[in-house]
């Protein structure tokens, strides 16, 4: 959100910022839910001008004036009660990370000016290496909110080989699903897979709106993707804790590998990703190739170098 001339945000009041966030997200939440799915009769027929539903509906639902819902979606935020918030969350029908994602912006609407900082690099601690390295069976990796791979283990880095071979360190999954031609191949559901990355980005982008390097990416992936530019302006946001990826590997071919993540409470900037697959199942016959293969394969280890040998991360400097 920080503007072109000052790249850190400190010189500028984003209050604004957060205001367009917050009509536009808002605008897009009314927008998918109809009145007969609020449970509301259909004013106004053939000649309703909206497919969603109306400003004063919403208030209806939500047990609040229309002129507060309104001055609320223009991003006048300051007071709003948590009973309010509820009341908006239910009338819109919004889930948990929807919901987490607009009481952020709402405090954020609340800010006058950032904290002044410098981008930080994001350091592993050693006993979280150690974690990671010990788990030899299962492809493990730390990422960052903003989906750079910090870390990962041996099997890890064999099954993303596809992503490590982007020179940029640290690896980004957003740039590689956006950016990178192989991305549809290694993933087989590549529009689910897209529809996610950037729900993440975008609930990232709310909890942290100063991280400058976060900007950078989604300024990157919305110059050089129309398709990341056309899914960033749809505001979804999701918590995406567990579920399938479907992969095509370039050298063990298709695995079908369940994930788990799991959040790092001394860095909650961070969290692990591990992938398992069924016992007795083709993918995990793939997997055990796939940790033979990688066991013979230098080159592996080759991808991760840069992005290990990454600098410690740097203090924060008062104002």
């Amino acid at each position: 959100m920080a503007g072109r001339n000052d790249p850190y945000g400190t010189s500028r009041d984003l209050r604004g910022d957060f205001r367009a966030e917050i009509r536009e997200f808002l605008g897009t939440r009314r927008a998918r839910v109809t009145p007969e799915q609020a449970g509301l009769p259909m004013y106004g027929g053939d000649r309703r001008r909206v497919t969603g539903l109306r400003r004063e509906e919403v208030a209806l639902l939500a047990g609040i004036s229309s002129e507060y819902y309104t001055r609320l979606e223009r991003g006048n935020a300051t007071g709003v009660s948590e009973s309010v918030i509820d009341g908006i969350a239910q009338a819109l029908q919004l889930d948990e990370a929807e919901r987490i994602h607009l009481l952020d912006l709402l405090r954020g609407a609340g800010t006058t000016r950032p904290p002044r900082r410098r981008p930080a690099q994001q350091r592993v601690r050693p006993a979280v290496r150690r974690v990671l390295d010990s788990m030899t069976g299962t492809p493990a990796f730390v990422l960052s909110g903003r989906l750079d791979i910090l870390a990962a283990n041996h099997l890890g880095r064999a099954l993303f080989s596809p992503v490590y071979t982007d020179p940029v360190r640290p690896p980004n999954n957003a740039r590689f699903v956006f950016l990178d031609p192989h991305a549809t191949e290694f993933f087989r559901d590549w529009d689910e897979v897209a529809g996610d990355t950037v729900a993440m980005l975008r609930a990232e982008a709310g909890r942290d709106p100063y991280d400058r390097r976060l900007t950078d990416l989604i300024g990157e992936l919305s110059t050089r993707s129309e398709d990341f530019r056309r899914r960033w302006a749809a505001h979804n946001v999701r918590i995406h804790t567990t579920g399938l990826k479907r992969l095509h590997h370039p050298v063990i071919g298709d695995l079908d590998l369940p994930f788990e993540t799991f959040p790092l409470g001394a860095d909650p900037s961070q969290f692990l990703l591990a992938y398992t697959a069924e016992p007795v199942s083709r993918s995990q016959d793939a997997l055990n190739l796939l940790a033979s293969w990688a066991a013979t394969n230098d080159g592996i280890d080759e991808y991760a170098s840069a992005n290990d040998s990454e600098p410690a991360e740097s203090a924060e400097t008062p104002d």
